[in-house]
């Protein structure tokens, strides 16, 4: 009995292989090493911030600024008049106290002493001991131009402490007229004090 060739099965498929196990300790899914998680890799000269890097501290708030132009606090608007007004209540509070008409307690007029005639300010000091002690005729006989200057004076200062205390600057300003005007009236009252017929002006 003649065999007969049988035919050939196909060839099985090899069963796929399983891929290999990490080994022991090694992350299953390691980590990118270019560029940060997620997100693209760095260019080429890119400096790479790590993801957990300390942040700088933040910086202080700014102080508030007043706005431009805005008229300073009232304590020191009023500094200025309410320190003139202090050094002159002191200086006529000294003379107060001190005598001139005492010899001795100050220095003696220069022109006075040498040629025997009267300076516009002869006299000025007796004037302010009489007008701190409220005596204003002796005040005015003993130096008429300065009982106006403590007038003038004290306006001006009035002045300046009100518009300090409104918040309004004060600007002091003089016309050169009325230097000459000043510089006349002081040089008449110092002739007239001088002449016979002006005793009344002179101390």
């Amino acid at each position: 009995m003649d065999a007969t060739p049988h035919a050939s099965a196909p060839p099985r498929p090899a069963p796929p292989q399983a891929a290999p196990h990490p080994a022991a300790g090694a992350p299953e899914h390691p980590a990118p090493t270019h560029g940060t998680p997620g997100g693209p890799a760095p260019l080429q000269g890119e400096a790479t911030v790590p993801p957990h890097a300390a942040r700088p501290p933040a910086a202080p708030a700014p102080r508030a600024v007043p706005p431009y132009g805005a008229p300073p606090p009232l304590a020191r608007r009023v500094a200025g008049p309410l320190g003139l007004l202090a050094g002159a209540a002191a200086a006529f509070a000294f003379v107060a106290a001190v005598d001139p008409n005492e010899p001795g307690h100050y220095p003696a007029c220069p022109l006075l002493q040498y040629t025997g005639l009267y300076c516009p300010g002869c006299g000025g000091l007796r004037s302010a001991h009489a007008f701190a002690h409220g005596d204003l005729a002796t005040a005015l006989g003993a130096n008429a131009m300065a009982v106006a200057g403590y007038v003038v004076f004290a306006a001006l200062m009035l002045v300046w402490l009100v518009r300090a205390v409104r918040g309004v600057r004060f600007h002091l300003t003089v016309h050169p007229a009325a230097w000459w005007v000043f510089g006349t009236a002081g040089a008449l009252f110092c002739v007239i004090r001088n002449l016979p017929f002006g005793g009344a002006l002179a101390p």
